[in-house]
């Protein structure tokens, strides 16, 4: 199953590692510096020019896989919902 995380961007739902509010959770240093690393390294993805609303980690099947980040304007209850509901998928 994929994970439609808006515009035309899908990733399969079995890469999907944790789906986070970026308001909540960009409130830590340790988060800021995380994004900020993973933007230097290009493993962030912006999947809108829309003003993002939460940040999805993505990561591959084994560990020598780069993660990925994608940045969507969806809010991470909408993106919950869209991966509990199989008609979306």
């Amino acid at each position: 199953m994929y994970l439609h995380l808006g515009q035309n961007t899908v990733v399969p739902e079995d890469t999907v590692i944790g789906i986070f509010d970026l308001d909540n959770s960009s409130w830590s240093h340790i988060t800021r510096n995380y994004l900020s690393e993973a933007e230097k390294n290009n493993q962030l993805i912006s999947v809108s020019d829309d003003i993002p609303k939460s940040f999805i980690l993505c990561g591959g099947k084994t560990l020598n896989t780069k993660s990925t980040i994608y940045l969507s304007q969806l809010s991470s209850q909408t993106l919950l919902k869209r991966s509990e509901n199989e008609s979306f998928s």
